[in-house]
């Protein structure tokens, strides 16, 4: 994975002009007119255009790729935020990675998808594609670029967009594990490749952030299991029980006072007395130091 992700970046760097500039303004534009054309004409523009295994085996093979232009809503509302947000998030993402890399991306997640379709035809008859999956795995993808970014959910709750990218994933997974059976056998077959088809080209693209966040959480697995660790916290629970044995934490070495008699005596230790000595407020500064 780590090898093709660095030839990724190695052709991204040595053919700079390849992809096209302001990609999502053609695909917005684009969503935006079969949306009209739909309004018209009662959805024949999406039957025409969208994703038909056996239609592009019989010839119709404009639909390999045209299926990335059915509108995902009906209202034109909903289509207008839709279609701005995409562009917002897409322009973003062009302007991080360059046109070469984000068209190589967007590319790989068209191809990969169709090809999967194709490939669940093994075992299921029903082949689902629509770009909803795409456009979310765009959205992984600029969150993952820019966790920080502040969305604004339905206009008014500001969210962070990695906060937001967590969520997508739960409710992904979620919706996954809450099928019944009958949805298991029926839907996901058809829909699961799809979902695989995106995340892959996710991991591809991502690969060096997930390295990093994996080698993370292996790093804090072993802190957690280091013997440095492990001697810590049995020190820890060793000074926490002599502490409960003796009924108090802080002792003066002057008067003879503790944190347990006196709870509103305030205790400190002395850096300049040899050996770890703890005094009250009235002897922090007024004592004998102890030397060797």
């Amino acid at each position: 994975m780590r090898k093709l992700s660095d030839a990724i970046d190695r052709f991204c760097l040595n053919h700079p002009r390849f992809g096209i500039p302001g990609l999502m303004r053609y695909v917005v534009i684009i969503t935006a007119a079969v949306f009209f054309l739909d309004a018209f004409s009662k959805n024949a523009a999406s039957t025409i255009l969208a994703f038909d295994a056996d239609a592009i085996l019989s010839g119709e093979i404009w639909r390999l790729l045209t299926w990335i232009f059915i509108p995902e809503y009906d209202r034109v509302i909903w289509m207008v935020v839709g279609l701005f947000f995409y562009y917002f998030i897409g322009t973003a993402i062009e302007e991080y990675w360059g046109s070469a890399k984000f068209t190589l991306f967007y590319l790989s997640g068209v191809v990969l998808t169709v090809a999967f379709a194709f490939l669940s035809r093994l075992w299921t008859p029903w082949t689902v594609v629509t770009n909803s999956y795409l456009n979310n795995i765009l959205f992984l993808a600029f969150a993952t670029l820019y966790p920080d970014a502040l969305i604004r959910l339905y206009f008014v709750l500001p969210i962070k967009a990695k906060w937001l990218a967590v969520l997508y994933v739960f409710l992904t997974f979620y919706d996954i594990v809450r099928m019944d059976t009958y949805a298991v056998k029926l839907l996901l077959p058809s829909l699961l490749p799809g979902l695989v088809a995106v995340w892959l080209v996710y991991a591809v693209f991502f690969w060096d952030r997930i390295r990093d966040v994996l080698a993370d959480i292996g790093f804090l697995t072993r802190h957690k299991r280091s013997q440095q660790t492990v001697h810590f916290k049995s020190a820890v629970r060793q000074q926490k029980k002599k502490e409960a044995q003796r009924g108090y934490r802080h002792k003066c070495a002057v008067c003879g006072r503790t944190d347990a008699d006196f709870p509103d005596l305030e205790f400190r230790y002395c850096s300049r007395c040899a050996g770890y000595h703890c005094f009250c407020q009235d002897h922090i500064f007024n004592h004998v130091h102890f030397t060797e």
